[in-house]
């Protein structure tokens, strides 16, 4: 005998299980009432639809009452709504547009009812001019009322994924838009250290953003409607989208006995049924199991939805199928950015009561070298005992299949130790042969074994400031182009050498740019003794959450300096550099990472003359920030500066404001030259010596190395010449190394393994190499001088040195020295 099955609602749903029912039963008997005219669309489309990416409204359509007929032999009843339901006859009451109020009987019936959008009981939410969107209707009235009204100025409320997507979507339109959010920030399945990322994106695209403010009242006045906040903040706008979230749309099921929640979901076991027999449930309106915690919620997201419809379309059909859970693994699209989460996050499982630990990282999208590489910023969240419990991911390109590779894992049981046993596909145009999976792995799987110790910005601002000691890992450089306020400078190369300038008793709270230089910094101070925490994160985290880093800026005497840190522009946001600016000459640093850029801008603005443009495009989300302070610090106008998708674009006017900047220098500023004293000839300080010396270059110092004792083994031709010497000169000679390729590094160098190590590593991370720094500092003009004295004592002759090589003695170091505020001695 047939089954006869009636399924109330469609779309994804409703429709994945009436499709599987007919797969599984030729046979069985079905029929789908849906209230509306659409059984299957791509809710997830239409905010794309409105704002025209998607141009054509038929693509939203998955399928048509007349297509389900056709190829699956099912009877669809459109503007059908199901008005009661008793279980205990196995009958459905229907009131149709077509048939009038009618009873249909059934063997086995699915609820698929799907959610309904939130409108709260507040003064004038009533208003023609508040709009929802969860179907195909809201969004033909949203498109035709911004097509038709003139509308210039909309207020997006909510911060969800439906709101975020609207306010991009309106925008794209070409419309002024303001997104309100009562939370303190958007995007409830990100913590918020991840949710600012996209909440700064939002506003370089000229959205302003309101966040810890709800709506008091709505009232029209004219043609516009006034929304009144808490904090008696007003706004008037031509629309406002109502995207505050979503109920269960089950109030027909009051009379049923079928079981629902406190909030209307309606609860079902592991095979999709309820307490009712031969009722099932799917999607939007049911209470789920958190695959992660293993409590109840409920998670509105379309693939769950078909999943469950699969299900409980199996156990109709005598397969025994059951649901795992929900682990809320979801993406959205931010303008050019790309957000994804999956699992659990901070605040769940603090809720949920289950210990957890998170570590940050900002690898690449793919090899450094390769052109396009972007950073990606990704949180992982794991238990004590490495099972891995969220992950969320930030970034312009590559996000998805990082968070997609972990959700796999999370579904499987999987550990951190099975991140870093993945072999993912690599080639440089995709990934990196350590893809940022196996990375995040690696950073965590050191957590857990105490090889790495790890703390957060918001742990920091909690301690004691007289507890620790704040300590800059970073090079001279990227310090001196902005800090935390209170930080020392001590770059992690330099570090072994200047252990004596941090007190032992003393916690040492350290930071690099994005962790990896600190955990190699944690790893030096723990050995020798330290109680030390590295910052997850680093210095990118915490600009990213507006912990007000100190800058150090010599602009200060009052003298004009534009500001590109203001609340978002309300006009619509050019995607390319206005037509009106004209540049005579561009510099392409896409792919190099800080301080490469900076050093090309230096480098391209030296054959420019006074007053001439230079355009920049780079691809380092750093260089945003690094470049407005850059100018600043070398007295060059920054004419304009924004972002596109995945690059940054910069136009700099050459020493514009170096005049205004001479009227009010002091003393100090025009002893504004550095000096270093290079006395050893290890490789890695080598390498330390000229970052500091091409960085301080870049902002335009004048800067003098001056190399003494084993220090001028770098500066010594590889190749071996003929110069007439005595005994004791030559044997000297044989004993040094013959030029930079040739030095051993001061620890761990292995017999030149480890030498050859940091080679690649720098290679890979496309850092440049020691030959190519030396290169640098000699095309920046930095005068390299070798010391005579020193050269007298070890034999060496001038010809033996690399060409652009100064002799000089000590009267000459000190003369530098006396018109230098930094001195250096490695």
């Amino acid at each position: 005998m047939s089954k006869k099955i009636i399924i109330i609602g469609g779309v994804a749903g409703g429709a994945s299980t009436a499709a599987r029912l007919r797969r599984l039963d030729e046979k069985a008997e079905i029929i789908m009432f849906e209230r509306d005219e659409f059984i299957s669309f791509a809710n997830c489309g239409l905010p794309y639809y409105i704002g025209e990416r998607i141009k054509e409204r038929d693509r939203l359509f998955v399928q048509t009452p007349e297509a389900m007929k056709a190829r699956f032999h099912i009877d669809v009843r459109i503007h059908s709504e199901v008005i009661h339901i008793d279980t205990d006859k196995k009958v459905v009451r229907v009131n149709s547009k077509l048939r009038g109020i009618y009873e249909e009987s059934y063997d086995y019936l699915v609820l698929s009812p799907g959610a309904k959008a939130i409108k709260p009981n507040i003064p004038g939410i009533e208003s023609s001019k508040i709009l929802t969107l969860r179907n195909i209707p809201d969004t033909d009235r949203i498109k035709s009322y911004v097509d038709q009204k003139d509308v210039k100025n909309a207020v997006v409320i909510g911060g969800g994924f439906i709101g975020v997507e609207m306010v991009e979507n309106l925008r794209e339109r070409g419309l002024n838009v303001t997104l309100v959010e009562a939370a303190p920030h958007i995007l409830a399945p990100f913590d918020s250290d991840m949710a600012v990322i996209p909440e700064k994106e939002l506003m370089d695209n000229g959205v302003r953003l309101i966040l810890g403010d709800g709506v008091k009242a709505f009232s029209e006045t004219g043609d516009q409607i006034e929304i009144t906040l808490n904090s008696d903040t007003k706004l008037r706008a031509d629309i406002v989208i109502l995207a505050i979230g979503v109920l269960p749309d089950t109030t027909f099921l009051k009379e049923s006995g079928i079981e629902v929640g406190a909030r209307g979901h309606i609860i079902v076991n592991e095979r999709m049924q309820t307490n009712k027999e031969g009722v099932y449930a799917v999607g939007d309106a049911v209470e789920v199991t958190d695959y992660v915690t293993k409590l109840k919620t409920a998670i509105p997201l379309a693939g769950p939805a078909n999943k469950q419809g699969r299900i409980a379309a199996d156990n109709i059909a005598g397969r025994n199928s059951s649901y795992k859970g929900t682990q809320g693994t979801s993406i959205l699209k931010v303008f050019g950015l790309t957000a994804a989460s999956t699992g659990a996050n901070e605040r769940t499982l603090l809720k949920a009561g289950i210990p957890y630990k998170t570590i940050t990282i900002h690898p690449v999208s793919h090899a450094s070298y390769y052109p396009g590489a972007v950073p990606i910023t990704l949180k992982l969240i794991f238990h004590e005992d490495g099972r891995i419990l969220g992950a969320q991911g930030v970034g312009y390109d590559g996000v998805d299949k990082r968070i997609d590779v972990i959700a796999t894992v999370i579904r499987l049981g999987g550990t951190v130790e099975d991140l870093t046993e993945l072999e993912l596909s690599y080639a440089p145009p995709f990934s990196s042969a350590k893809d940022p999976v196996n990375m995040a792995g690696y950073v965590a799987q050191n957590v857990l074994e105490g090889r790495s110790h790890i703390t957060s910005w918001d742990e920091v601002t909690a301690m004691k400031k007289e507890d620790y000691v704040l300590v800059d890992v970073r090079s001279e450089l990227e310090y001196q182009n902005g800090h935390m306020e209170g930080a020392i400078n001590i770059p992690v190369d330099e570090l072994r050498e200047r252990l004596s300038e941090l007190e032992q008793g003393k916690t040492i709270v350290e930071y690099c740019q994005v962790g990896l230089r600190g955990y190699i910094a944690d790893r030096i101070l723990s050995q020798n003794g330290y109680r030390v925490y590295n910052v997850t994160g680093g210095y990118k985290t915490a600009t990213t959450l507006q912990l007000q880093p100190q800058e150090k800026s010599i602009m200060d005497c009052g003298m004009p300096v534009r500001n590109f840190v203001v609340e978002a522009d309300t006009q619509r946001v050019d995607k390319e550099i206005k037509p009106d600016f004209v540049f005579d000459k561009e510099l392409d640093a896409c792919g190099l990472c800080c301080p490469g850029p900076l050093m090309q801008v230096k480098a391209k603005l030296s054959e420019l003359q006074e007053g001439q443009v230079l355009k920049v495009v780079a691809t380092d989300p750093g260089f945003y920030e690094d470049i407005k302070a850059w100018c600043k610090r070398t007295r060059n106008e920054l004419l304009d500066l924004r972002r596109a998708e995945k690059s940054i674009t910069a136009l700099i006017k050459k020493n514009t404001l170096q005049g205004i900047v001479s009227q009010c220098s002091t003393d100090d500023e025009l002893r504004d030259n550095k000096t270093l004293v290079v006395f050893s000839g290890d490789l890695d300080k080598a390498i330390a010596s000229f970052i500091i010396a091409n960085g301080a270059a870049s902002m335009g110092k004048k800067v003098t190395m001056f190399f003494t004792f084993w220090g001028l083994n770098i500066l010594r031709r590889p190749e071996k010449i003929k110069v007439k010497k005595g005994i004791l000169d030559t044997m000297f000679g044989k004993m040094m190394p013959r030029g930079s390729k040739k030095l051993k590094l001061s620890k761990m160098n292995m017999m030149g393994m480890g030498g050859r190590m940091i080679r690649k590593v720098m290679k890979d991370k496309n850092i440049s190499s020691l030959e190519e720094l030396i290169q640098s500092a000699i095309d920046n003009g930095i005068e390299i001088v070798a010391c005579q004295m020193s050269m007298d004592v070890m034999g060496l002759k001038k010809e033996e040195l690399i060409d652009g090589v100064k002799i000089g003695g000590v009267g000459y170091y000190l003369g530098e020295a006396e018109d230098s505020n930094v001195n250096l001695f490695i």
